[in-house]
Parts: structure tokens; C-alpha cells; sequence
């Protein structure tokens, strides 16, 4: 039982001591990575800017309308915002 014990803990030893530097590499090239990924975002098209816009721009007329008003429009967020977005949409054509 001793001698597989102890050829276990010499194939164990090198692994034991790579570690720290296998985990030092491997920190090295996640940092390098790291920063190439945050410059690689992309600028959102002309459409999706447009579309951010009348978003922005419905939220805001919404946030602005009362109680009665928003009944009226359309009881629900989804249901003004559609109807605002056509309404905007058509306004610019």
C-alpha cells in the first residue's frame, strides 16, 4: 500500500506546482482579452437610433398624459406605444 502511495504523490507533485503558474498564465490572457472586447461594440444603426428616439419620445409624452388621458389613449403602455410610433412615424414620412 505504501509504494502506491507514494508513486501517487509523485505524479501529483508537478501538478501540484504547475498550478500557480498555469493560473498566472491563464489571468495573463484574460486580462489581455478583456479590453479588446469592450472596443469591439458595435454603433447602433440609423434605424435603431430612430427607434431608441420614438421611444424616448412616447415615454415621455406618456409619463406627461393624467389618469382619463391615458384611458382614453390606450390603457396600457404596449397599446400607446404602438399607436405613438405609428403616429410618429407617419408625421416624418
Amino acid at each position: 500500500m505504501r509504494p502506491r502511495l507514494l508513486s501517487l504523490a509523485a505524479l501529483a507533485a508537478p501538478l501540484l506546482l504547475a498550478s500557480p503558474a498555469l493560473a498566472r498564465e491563464s489571468a495573463k490572457a484574460t486580462a489581455a482579452t478583456a479590453p479588446a472586447a469592450t472596443q469591439t461594440a458595435k454603433e447602433p444603426t440609423v434605424g435603431q437610433s430612430a427607434a431608441r428616439e420614438r421611444q424616448k419620445k412616447c415615454g415621455a409624452e406618456w409619463r406627461g398624459l393624467s389618469a382619463t388621458e391615458k384611458a382614453a389613449q390606450g390603457p396600457k403602455w404596449p397599446q400607446y406605444f404602438s399607436k405613438c410610433v405609428k403616429r410618429l412615424k407617419e408625421q416624418k414620412a
